[in-house]
C-alpha cells in the first residue's frame, strides 16, 4: 500500500464528535466530489465515510443506499453549497475544529502525497481558482503556506516541505502518519549528512592526492633538469619528504623534518620547489 493510501486510511477512520465538524468535513468531501454519484452499498471507503456523516448529521437511516431527492436537498441545504456545488459557505469553517474536518474531507476526496522516501509533494487537485483559494485559506489558519499551479484546466494547491507536509498531516489528525513520515525524515536528513560529509572528504582528498602528485612531478622535473643536491638544504629536505611519503597530508609532512615544521612552512617550501620548476620548464 502507498504512503498516500496509509494516510487515507487512517483518516477514514477518524469521525468528529462534534456536528459543526462532521458538517464540515463532509462539505470538504462533497465539494470536491458529486454528491449525485454516491453509492452507499459500494464497499468504496469515500463513499462508506459520506454515508457515516450524513447518517450522523440527518440521520438518513442504514437502509439507504444512494441518495433521494430529499437527502440531496437537506444536504445542499446543510453544507450551504454554492449553485454549481464546488464551493461551501465560510460559515461552516468559521472554528479551527473545522478548518481541520474541511480539509480532511478535502484531501480525502481529491488529495495525495507522494512516497516520502523519495520526495516530498503534497496535493489536493481543485475545480477552480475559488475553490483552491478556500482550501489555501483553510491551510493558512495553520501557518501552511500551500501554492497554486495549473495542470489540466485544473488548480491544483500543493506543498512541497517536508516539514509543511507533516504539519499538514497533524492538522488533519493523521497522528500515526506524521509519526511515520518524521521517521523517514530523520532517515533522509542523516543519510543526507553522511553523503555531504563523505562528499566532502572525498573531495578534499582528491584534492590532497592532486597536490601532492603535482609537486612530486615538480620535484622530479628540478631532479631531471638540475639536480635536487644543488637546491638549498631545507628544499632538499621538504622535497626528500615529499617523495618519501607521497600521500601524507602538508599538515603532518613537516612532522618528518628535523626539528618539524607547520603545515605553513611546509606549503612555503614546496611554492618555492614550484616556482624553480615552473621555470625550468
Amino acid at each position: 500500500m502507498s504512503f498516500s493510501k496509509d494516510v487515507k486510511k487512517e483518516l477514514f477512520s477518524i469521525i468528529p464528535k462534534s456536528r459543526h465538524c462532521l458538517v464540515a468535513e463532509l462539505a470538504g468531501i462533497i465539494v470536491m466530489q458529486n454528491i449525485q454519484t454516491f453509492q452507499f452499498s459500494t464497499e468504496e471507503p469515500l463513499n462508506r465515510k459520506v454515508f457515516t456523516l450524513l447518517n450522523k448529521t440527518l440521520n438518513i437511516g442504514k437502509d439507504v443506499t444512494a441518495l433521494t431527492a430529499d437527502v440531496f436537498f437537506e444536504t445542499e441545504k446543510m453544507l450551504k453549497l454554492s449553485e454549481d456545488g464546488t464551493m461551501v459557505d465560510e460559515l461552516v469553517l468559521q472554528q479551527p475544529c473545522c478548518k481541520r474536518a474541511f480539509l480532511r474531507g478535502v484531501f480525502l476526496a481529491a488529495g495525495s502525497i507522494s512516497d516520502p522516501s523519495k520526495s516530498y509533494h503534497f496535493e489536493v487537485i481543485c475545480h477552480n481558482e475559488s475553490q483552491a483559494l478556500l482550501v489555501i485559506k483553510a491551510m493558512n489558519a495553520f501557518d501552511i503556506d500551500a501554492k497554486i499551479v495549473k495542470r489540466n484546466d485544473k488548480n491544483v494547491v500543493y506543498l512541497k516541505e517536508g516539514a509543511q507536509i507533516v504539519e499538514i498531516l497533524r492538522v488533519m489528525e493523521a497522528a500515526h502518519s506524521v509519526m511515520d513520515l518524521e521517521n523517514i525524515r530523520v532517515v533522509k536528513e542523516v543519510r543526507g549528512r553522511i553523503n555531504r560529509k563523505v562528499n566532502c572528504e572525498t573531495a578534499n582528498i582528491s584534492k590532497t592526492v592532486s597536490a601532492a602528485v603535482r609537486q612530486i612531478e615538480d620535484i622530479k622535473l628540478i631532479d631531471s633538469k638540475i639536480g635536487l643536491d644543488t637546491l638549498p638544504e631545507q628544499l632538499q629536505e621538504i622535497a626528500q619528504v615529499r617523495l618519501d611519503y607521497p600521500d601524507t597530508p602538508l599538515g603532518d609532512l613537516g612532522q618528518y623534518l628535523d626539528p618539524p615544521i607547520g603545515k605553513s612552512g611546509v606549503n612555503h617550501r614546496l611554492k618555492k620547489l614550484a616556482k624553480i620548476a615552473e621555470d625550468l620548464q
